[in-house]
């Protein structure tokens, strides 16, 4: 009984085989095919684009310069003295005409008197010789009188009308050595230190100023431009005086970058170039209201250089080398396909290179993600957003 059902078991186990088999085979071509349709619906490559249109476009020069007062005034005194006092305080704003230092007044003063009596006088004397010239006049008339005592009368009357003349001119310089000796402000300004003190001799010949005044409500920086801009700068400053009569405005930055509050005007260009570096002296006007702008300062100026009236450009991501290193763009065509184009750099304002030739207005370029246009697959484009993080793409 044993040796008649050992045979079934095996013929079971066989069939369970054979079967197993069979299904294995009729799965393969399944999964296959599934491949094939998941590589047919491959996710589109997602790019950012641009299209250009054309606008108005400046290009600057960034030059540096340095700080200067709009005047500057030296106090020298005009008479020598002791100066008694000294009228300011160091550092503060004065007025025109505002009184800085007392000069000694008293031998200034005595010399006025005097000079006022030696005028008294020759104004007495001229009244004797006008009176006795009268007389002679009359004498003359009627030949009692010599032609000769009136000749000498009419000499005498002359030279006493001149003695009243040169003590007057006297006297009036007298009374101007008492003015001067208050020492005033020519302009109006701030102040630097005091360079004398009271009982300091205050010398007509010194080498020294007493002090210095500075004008700094309106500074001048004086920057140098490549002779190779002057036909342009004068264009543009001629263009300017018509439109704006403060000349051609420039943008103003600290030494650090920051920009400056206020913007200048470019006054004027020397008429010479430094023959060892090729520039131009330009002198520019900056409003300095709060006086922050001190002169020795270091700033640099903004100046227009060029002006593109309907300039194209492209964000400066958005070009990259071909092969042989001409600069190129990826341009979206309207089939929503790629192709790369040589074109000609121009400036680089504000992140953005001027296009000069290779790219139309209204054409499209890809901005971020170039190097994924170039296989077969599906673009997704979406517009650029500069102040975006590039994880939009």
């Amino acid at each position: 009984m044993m040796r008649f059902r050992h045979p079934l078991p095996l013929a079971l186990l066989a069939a369970a085989a054979m079967a197993l088999g069979s299904c294995t085979g009729a799965e393969s071509p399944k999964s296959d095919g599934d491949k094939g349709q998941t590589e047919a619906k491959a996710a589109p490559v997602r790019v950012s684009v641009q299209k250009v249109q054309p606008h108005r476009v400046v290009v600057y020069d960034e030059l540096p310069g340095r700080v200067s007062a709009l005047r500057t005034a030296e106090i020298r005194p005009q008479v020598t003295g002791i100066v008694q006092k000294v009228i300011f305080t160091e550092g503060s704003e004065v007025a025109a005409e505002q009184p800085l230092f007392q000069i000694d007044p008293a031998p200034f003063a005595a010399d006025v008197e005097a000079t006022s009596a030696v005028l008294a006088r020759a104004e007495a004397d001229l009244l004797n010789a006008a009176s006795k010239h009268e007389r002679i006049t009359a004498l003359a008339a009627t030949r009692t009188a010599s032609a000769a005592a009136l000749g000498d009368a009419t000499a005498e009357l002359a030279r006493a009308r001149a003695s009243v003349a040169e003590a007057r001119a006297n006297l009036t310089r007298r009374k101007l050595e008492l003015a001067y000796a208050t020492v005033r402000s020519p302009i109006a300004g701030r102040v630097d230190q005091a360079l004398t003190t009271e009982g300091g001799l205050a010398s007509v010949g010194a080498s020294t100023a007493l002090a210095v005044v500075r004008q700094i409500d309106r500074v001048y920086l004086d920057v140098r431009q490549p002779s190779i801009r002057r036909e342009l700068l004068e264009e543009m400053l001629e263009s300017g005086r018509s439109e704006n009569a403060g000349g051609l405005p420039v943008d103003i930055l600290t030494i650090t970058g920051k920009p400056y509050d206020f913007q200048g005007k470019v006054l004027f260009s020397d008429s010479t170039v430094d023959p060892g570096t090729g520039s131009i002296a330009m002198r520019i006007e900056v409003p300095n209201p709060s006086r922050h702008l001190l002169p020795g300062m270091y700033l640099r100026a903004r100046v227009p250089s060029a002006i593109y009236a309907n300039a194209l450009t492209v964000p400066q991501e958005a070009v990259r080398r071909g092969p042989s290193g001409r600069a190129q763009l990826t341009i979206l065509g309207n089939d929503n396909t790629a192709s790369s184009r040589d074109v000609e750099l121009g400036a680089l304002v504000d992140r953005q290179y001027v296009i000069l030739s290779g790219l139309k207005a209204g054409e499209t370029v890809v901005v971020r993600g170039q190097d994924r246009t170039e296989g077969s697959a599906p673009l997704e484009v979406v517009p650029y957003q500069p102040a975006s993080s590039k994880a939009e793409i």
